[in-house]
This record gives C-alpha cells, structure tokens and sequence, in this order.
C-alpha cells in the first residue's frame, strides 16, 4: 500500500513544502493538496517548490474541477512539471465543490467532467483533444505522462470513474462504503471493456495518532462536515432512502443545517456540530498506531492501492512521523 499526505496550502508555503518534505523521507509516495484558488494559496506554484526540494515524492491536487482553469492551462502546467522534474505529477479532479460554490458557480456537470479527464489526460501527455469544439494540441509535449484520478460518490460519478480515470479518489475511510464503492467502480470500468484491477483506488481519510480519542475526534469532525456536504446533494438527488445510494452514507445529513466555507476542511468548524461521534470514528483513522494498521489491513484488503492522509488537525508533524516509524512499514509490500 503506498501513502500519500494531503495539505491545505495555507500561508506560508514553506510550511507545506517542509511538511512534503518530511512525508517523504518518512515513506510517503504522494503529496497531495486541496485546489480552491479563493480560500488557499495556488497549489501549481507550490508544487514546483515542493518537486524541487523532494526526489521521487508524485504530487497533484485533491482535487481540481474543469472550469477554473481552462483544461489547455491545467493539462501545460502539469506537463510543464513533469518536463522540469520527471513525471512526478498527478492529476485528482472531480466536479468542484469550495472551488466553485465560494465563487459563487454551481459544481459541474459529469458530462463535462468526463470530457475534461480525456481532454487534459491527452494535452499533457502530447495528444490532440477537443476543447471547447475546437481541436488543440500542445506541440512542445513529449514523453509527458499524466495519470487523472476521479474522485466521486454517488452511482453515476461512481461509473464515469470506472469508464474514464485511471485512479479513483474515494474521501472517507469506511470499509463497508469502500467495498460498495470500489465495486461499483471496477463494474463500471468492465462494462467499459477496461481492466477493473488498472483503476488505482486511492482512500483519503484524516489520520490522528495518539491515545486521546475524544481530542483526536474534535480534530478530525470537520471531515464529516466536508463529506456531508456532498452527501446533501446525493439526498437532493436520489431522496433520503434510495437503493442508489447506501443509507450508512446519507443517513446522518438530516441534522445538518448548512455549510461555511470559510471554516472548509478545519479542525473546529462550526458546521460540522451535527457529525455524530460514530460518522468520524468510521470515516476517520484515530488512536494508537496499532489500531491505524488494523484498519489499513481491512481497506487493503478490499483492494485499496494508497491511503492519503488528510492532516488538516494539530498533530501533523506527529502523524507524519508515527505513520514513517510504524504504520507505512508495516503495510509495506
């Protein structure tokens, strides 16, 4: 199982490449970063930084949309990494939450999101894609490699991933979801007349380590905010009781009054009051190591390629080096 680590680019952007820096030397293989250009500072600067300062680390977003960057300026600066460090990047995109809502737009369409995963995979390995009905080609691209991994939830974001990324981004860390939702993926992926086993399946969770699980829960709450956030819209979409969607995904959204996105992906955000205890327990990883590595070893089992560790909490520096000292060695191989 490979490792990622997944940062907001909260001022100053040393400190974010300081703490890539570190995840690799502890084993991890991917540094990942949130991509909403009103409430963080610019990833793609960033990643130059941190590709500079670090030897094999793969870095990307988690995730980008297809609206705010136009897809020839996302798919050229990706290859432009990839020409100035080696193919050391990733692209993670899906439909747009804080990206667009902040700046007051609507997330996209699955249509276009489709389309999108074709067009930049093609434009930064050196492909002609369709953009905007007009053919365009980055002439300058060669030997440009670019892996688009889907991050999704609901049934029919579930199946373009399986039909069109090479990874899927699945943001929770319940083994139950993860086994519906790896296998609505990879059904999607063999209808398409794809290799199920190719799609890379990526968990993405916080991460605590420590003994205080009380402490460790109030640290990690605001993810079952963020994942309730999109959870709403599958209840808009599909109804509180759908065969569509499971019920120990949507059931704990009904106490949920709204969302600030000023607070988006904080420890102590306001908007998360309504996560009940068991929703982090299950989506998060808390407590001793030991209990990490169990938890690991199940979603593993359940063909779970890497787990990022989204360290949005108080303990970063902490849970970069506990995972580097016992998790990552011991689901190593």
């Amino acid at each position: 199982m490979d490792f990622g680590l997944v940062l907001q680019t909260d001022p100053p952007a040393s400190a974010v490449v300081g703490l890539m820096k570190r995840a690799e030397d502890a084993g991890f293989s991917h540094g990942w970063t949130f991509d909403s250009a009103v409430l963080w500072q610019e990833p793609f600067v960033i990643y130059s930084r941190v590709l500079e300062h670090t030897e094999r680390l793969v870095v990307g977003p988690m995730v980008t949309n297809p609206s705010t960057r136009t897809w020839e300026v996302t798919a050229s600066t990706f290859a432009t990494l990839n020409e100035m460090y080696g193919n050391r990047t990733v692209c993670g995109i899906g439909r747009g939450d804080s990206a667009m809502r902040v700046a007051g737009r609507k997330p996209n369409t699955l249509a276009r999101l489709g389309e999108a995963i074709d067009a930049i995979r093609d434009l930064a390995e050196g492909r002609e894609a369709v953009v905007d009905g007009t053919p365009v080609r980055i002439p300058w691209v060669t030997g440009g490699k670019l892996p688009v991994w889907m991050a999704a939830y609901g049934p029919k974001a579930l199946a373009l991933a399986g039909r069109k990324a090479d990874g899927f981004i699945l943001q929770l860390a319940d083994p139950y979801l993860t086994e519906w939702m790896v296998g609505a993926v990879r059904t999607a992926a063999a209808e398409a007349g794809r290799d199920p086993d190719a799609v890379t399946i990526c968990v993405a969770a916080p991460a605590y380590v420590g003994d205080d699980l009380g402490h460790a829960r109030e640290q990690c709450r605001w993810f079952g905010g963020m994942v309730g956030n999109h959870v709403a819209d599958l209840v808009s979409r599909y109804g509180e009781h759908s065969d569509a969607v499971p019920e120990s995904l949507t059931a704990y959204v009904k106490e949920r009054a709204g969302y600030d996105y000023s607070h988006h992906g904080r420890a102590g955000n306001p908007s998360t009051d309504f996560v009940p205890d068991g929703i982090v327990d299950r989506f998060c990883l808390l407590g001793p190591a030991e209990a990490h590595i169990e938890k690991l070893r199940a979603l593993r089992a359940l063909g779970v390629d890497q787990f990022a560790v989204y360290a949005m909490h108080d303990a970063k520096e902490a849970t970069i080096d506990a995972y580097g000292e016992r998790v990552i060695p011991a689901l190593a191989g």
